[in-house]
This record gives C-alpha cells, structure tokens and sequence, in this order.
C-alpha cells in the first residue's frame, strides 16, 4: 500500500480499487467480529464466568475506556497515515476477538475486551473520518446508509452460519471467535496489500480541535454515548436474563435485527438527504423517548417476550438514524477538521460510556425498569436539542442560534 493516489486520480482506477470500494470493504469485514462477539458476549459471560448485571456493567465499562481515549488517535496521526492507522485497528480488533474464549475468567475477559475494544474505537475514529473526506457532502447521507446495509448484509451472513450450524456442528464459542475474528484480521491484511494509499485534498490538522461553533455537535454525542449505553449494554442482557434466550436464539433476533437493517438503512439515509438533519434527529429521539418507555412496561405490566423483542427491533433501527448525526458536522466542519473532530468527537460520546453501564448496573440490581426510565429522560433530552440544529446547516449557521461571525471561533 505503498502507492500515493489522490481522490480525484482515483476516479481514473478500476471500480473496486477506489475510496469508495474500500470504504465498503471495510464496512464489512469491521462488523464480522465486533458482532460475532456482541451476540455471543451475554451467553458466554454467563455461563462461562457467572456474570450478574454489575458485572456485565463494569465489562462494558471497560471495554468504553478506549473510546473514551480515541482522541489519542490524534497523536498517533503523527506517526501513521490515517488510512493506514485505520487497517492497523482494524486487524487488532480481529486478533483480539479470535482470543477471547482463551480467557474465561474475569480478569481475562476483561483484559481481552480492552484490547479490542482499542481496535475497535481506534478503527471507528478513522474510518468515520474517512467517510466524511472521501464521500462529497450531496450524495453522503445515502452512501451512509448503503455502507451501514453492506455492514448489515456481512454481520447477516456470520449470523446465519452461527444459527445454522451452532447445534448441528456442536460449535464452540472458541470456534466462532476464532473464525470471526481471523475473517476481520485477514480483511484489514488484504486492504493495505490491494488499494493504495489515498490523498485527500484537505490535510488534516493533527492536533486537537475544540471549536465553540461545533459545541451542538459535542452535546449530541455526548447524549448519543449516553443513549447508546441502555441498548448495547442492558437489551441484550434482559433477552438473556429476564426470557432466558440460547445463543440461536439471540443470534436469530440480531439476525432480523441486520435483516430490517438491509432494506431500511438506504431509505433512511436517501430520507436525511431528502428532508434534513434535523427532522431525523428529532424523529429519532422522539421515538427513542417512547421505545424506553416501553422497555419498562415489560417489567411493570410483564408484557412478554414478543413486545420485547419487536421493541429491540425498533431500537436498533434508530441506531441507523444516526447517521444524520454525522452528515450534520460535515456540513458545518471546515475540511481540515474533520480527523482531529472525529478523535474529540469519539471521546466526548464516551465520556458517558464510562460512568454509566456500571452505575446503571447496579440500579439493574434494584430496578431494571429504573434503567429504561432513566434512558427515556436521558432520549427526551436530546430531542430538545436536536430541535436545535436548523434546517439548512453550513459554516456559519450551525445552530438555531447562530449569528454570522468569523470560522476560525
């Protein structure tokens, strides 16, 4: 990966050579292991460690603390090329997961967890960098959506394997880490040995970069780290917990979770383009507010496992929402501070990701419905803020409030 292209002689390579090719490549291969490791994580920590619901809060605790430091990815853009940075994360968030049966205690779970979770936020940090310098702003938010479908259709595949073959072939969770996460290794290998380097036409600037005019953005990703939280952290756990999901089974509800994720995720990013950042920021909190509601409803009215489980469906997919997020700081970033923004950015939503699963996880103890309340506020707040973000914005106007002032502030 040697060779120096810039965005605009890439056009001239073969289709599966350009930015956009390896934009999708990597959309792929990154979900294979960090998914394989989601749907098995509740059962495995579970039956293998005898994990109770503090103990799954201080496991995603630790595993957000490299989130939290993702703005040390700005150091390390002194050392490496962002692309290159990006691969390198990418092939230790597959090595990590392909070892995580190898230490089943907690101390080891723990350990292992940390380190993908470096590659894992390290790799996120650039490659949404990447994303929002290599796609032209009029056509990101539906070329957005059609990576997060390609990411969709992958994990969809390593799912179904997992369903079809976990009983018949009497898998192991060693077995599947292995495969999962020697798949992501040997993708991030094969993208540094067959695309070249590319060159953007704005150099990043390689310190950090704190602007008052971006403070909108900094308050929806802290919120979004926050909201974030409820779902990774404590669905998933209650279908194991509370309805007593295997692993096919709570494989089959991801499934059709990456399944409504494939059709919609395109619609949903040609509906950011069509009606704007803000509506879809505004859609997606109210509907959160509602969803969170509704989780506690399981525990005070004990709905079963059905509304649960179409409740887990709707979560995720307003995760694919998010990308208006994203869409929203392109179109008001000066070009040069999309990389360092990126690392601030990552930080910022992972300030939340610290404190809270192991605090929400003792209030699990007390009151699961306690959790989802506090997740409801928490949505309906943001929803506030997403009323913020006005309906055309760009440098200049970058909230509801702006008032015409020099970028540089």
């Amino acid at each position: 990966m040697s060779q120096l292209v810039t965005l605009a002689a890439a056009e001239a390579l073969p289709a599966w050579r350009r930015p956009t090719a390896l934009l999708f490549v990597m959309a792929a291969a990154m979900p294979v292991a960090f998914a394989t490791w989601s749907a098995l994580i509740n059962n495995f920590v579970i039956e293998v460690a005898g994990f109770d619901g503090s103990d799954i809060g201080w496991l995603h605790t630790v595993r957000e603390v490299p989130g939290l430091l993702a703005v040390g990815v700005i150091s390390l853009l002194t050392v490496f090329r962002e692309q290159t940075l990006g691969l390198i994360s990418l092939a230790l968030l597959g090595l990590a997961t392909a070892v995580t049966a190898w230490f089943p205690t907690m101390g080891g779970i723990l350990t292992i967890t940390l380190l993908s979770s470096f590659g894992f936020h390290y790799f996120e940090t650039v490659n949404q960098s990447l994303q929002l310098q290599w796609i032209d702003k009029a056509r990101a938010p539906q070329m957005l959506g059609w990576l997060m479908a390609a990411g969709s259709a992958s994990t969809l595949v390593a799912y179904g394997l997992i369903v079809l073959t976990w009983d018949a072939l009497g898998l192991t969770y060693n077995i599947v880490y292995m495969l999962s996460g020697g798949f992501t290794a040997l993708a991030a290998l094969a993208a540094w040995a067959f695309w070249p380097q590319f060159e953007t036409p704005h150099p990043q600037n390689i310190s950090m970069v704190l602007r008052r005019r971006y403070w909108l953005y900094y308050l929806h990703q802290f919120m979004s780290g926050a909201r974030r939280q409820i779902f990774v952290v404590f669905a998933g756990f209650m279908m194991v917990e509370r309805f007593g999901f295997s692993v096919s089974q709570i494989t089959a509800l991801f499934m059709l979770n990456l399944v409504v994720n494939i059709f919609f995720a395109p619609l949903i990013g040609r509906m950011v383009q069509d009606f704007g950042e803000r509506r879809a920021l505004m859609l997606e909190y109210a509907g959160l507010t509602l969803v969170f509601v509704a989780y506690g409803g399981i525990y005070w009215f004990g709905w079963g496992v059905l509304v649960a489980s179409v409740l887990y469906v709707i979560d995720n997919l307003f995760f694919a929402l998010s990308l208006s997020l994203r869409t929203y700081f392109q179109k008001i970033a000066d070009p040069a501070d999309i990389a360092p923004t990126a690392a601030v950015s990552f930080t910022i939503n992972h300030i939340a990701a610290v404190f809270l699963p192991v605090t929400l996880g003792y209030v699990w103890l007390v009151s699961p419905a306690g959790v989802y309340v506090l997740g409801a506020a928490m949505a309906a707040a943001t929803f506030v803020l997403a009323s913020f973000v006005p309906r055309h914005p760009a440098p200049g106007n970058e909230t509801i409030f702006a008032r015409p002032r020099a970028l540089a502030v």
